[in-house]
């Protein structure tokens, strides 16, 4: 007789299923659109700019750099896709946040270093992170294409962006999973569109 699963295993077995669950849902004409947009981005030499907290911030790191060096195949081709993910200055991060308000902490790094035209993605579980939403508001108002990755309901951050990749499921983990997932389907369709250019 077979011995059941102990309560560890079953529990990971779920966590799989949930999150592949989740996956089959993923809306791949909004992951496409985004590659496109990202494409348009590469070819004209407008920036990308990444943010998001906590594991989402972890999300924007991997995603900027992925963005930036895993979309090149041949390390002579000089064209390079423009990515920053405003995650990353400790020691900026801390001066807006204990200055001007955590809230403050991307939406400043923008009005520092961004232009319109460029593009800003924002990731965050909730959709209601305030210093998200508040980069969201400003790269509106002046000019920069909005992309959110949300999970949750999509909180205030699936009805402000110009384009949504919504994962709804009320669990973060499982949010975060699909979002990293999404990711690297962006990733590796971006490197097909400039390779097949190339």
């Amino acid at each position: 007789m077979e011995e059941s699963a102990s309560p560890l295993i079953e529990g990971m077995n779920e966590h799989i299923k949930r999150t592949v669950e989740l996956l089959e849902k993923t809306d791949l004409e909004a992951v496409s659109a985004l590659v496109e947009k990202l494409y348009e981005a590469y070819q004209d030499g407008t920036r990308v700019f990444i943010c998001g907290n906590g594991g989402s911030a972890a999300t924007a790191s991997h995603f900027s750099e992925d963005l930036a060096k895993s979309t090149i195949k041949d390390q002579a081709v000089q064209k390079r896709l423009r990515v920053s993910s405003i995650t990353d200055s400790v020691p900026f991060i801390s001066a807006l946040g204990n200055d001007w308000g955590y809230d403050t902490v991307f939406r400043e790094q923008l009005v520092t270093n961004a232009e319109e035209g460029d593009i800003l993605i924002a990731i965050s579980g909730s959709g209601n992170s305030p210093n998200v939403i508040n980069a969201v508001q400003w790269a509106a108002d002046n000019g920069l294409f909005t992309v959110g990755f949300s999970g949750f309901n999509g909180g205030k951050l699936k009805s402000t962006v110009d384009l949504c990749v919504h994962s709804p499921v009320l669990d973060m983990e499982i949010a975060e999973n699909t979002h990293m997932v999404v990711v690297h389907l962006v990733v590796s369709g971006l490197r097909a569109k400039i390779s097949e250019a190339a």
